[in-house]
């Protein structure tokens, strides 16, 4: 039987070692793979983005606990068929042109991968169009758009009407965030949703996702 909240507990203290051994010991004794990804593994970081939400947990140990589900799932990878790997959904990510901040969206993309989401992340400093033709690239259902300058939101709403003229318009969910933006300004420009932090995004990417 899977003792999934043991290794939910040394995830969410970031112990990778810890993580790593009793995904092996589950293993050892039994246990399917995709129950740990899905029991363990996603359901420990969903705990990690609630804690997040709530300001329970800070930046550096939810970076801790997205490594240790990285390393975890490096273990549960050849085990796991491919329709086993949680890939409900693509995403691509990036910072808008004229920003060159990452640290947030490194954190929502982790997020977001840890929710088992497939994550295509652009980088900084990313024009309209180049959204636009990865989006199409991937054929992803969702983008993320982050934004640390009150001096580069122009260009979120840039990037928003970029989609718009493509003709993605409800095809593609545009999600906004970054320190400066808010609710009133994602409403303003157009944008499906807003996350104020990481925890919150990759909630918000779920019921995207259905």
């Amino acid at each position: 039987m899977l003792d999934s909240k043991a290794i939910m507990d040394v995830l969410m203290q970031g112990d990778v070692d810890g993580v790593k051994t009793k995904i092996q010991a589950a293993l050892d004794q039994g246990a399917a793979a995709n129950d740990i990804l899905k029991q363990a593994l996603i359901a420990g970081m969903d705990i990690v983005g609630e804690r997040m939400e709530n300001g329970d947990m800070f930046i550096p140990e939810v970076l801790m606990a997205a490594k240790a589900m990285g390393e975890g799932l490096e273990i549960l990878k050849p085990l796991l068929a491919e329709k086993d790997i949680a890939n409900k959904g693509k995403v691509v990510i990036g910072t808008v042109k004229g920003d060159l901040h990452d640290i947030g969206k490194n954190l929502v993309a982790m997020m977001l991968e840890s929710g088992g989401l497939e994550v295509y992340d652009l980088g900084v400093d990313i024009e309209p169009e180049e959204f636009v033709n990865q989006v199409n690239a991937h054929k992803a259902k969702m983008v993320c758009l982050s934004a640390l300058l009150t001096t580069t939101m122009p260009m979120m709403k840039a990037t928003v009407d970029a989609f718009f003229e493509a003709g993605l318009k409800g095809k593609v969910k545009i999600m906004v965030g970054g320190a400066p933006v808010t609710q009133r300004f994602a409403d303003q420009i157009g944008a499906d949703g807003y996350a104020p932090d990481a925890g919150s995004a990759a909630k918000m990417a779920r019921t995207f996702f259905g």
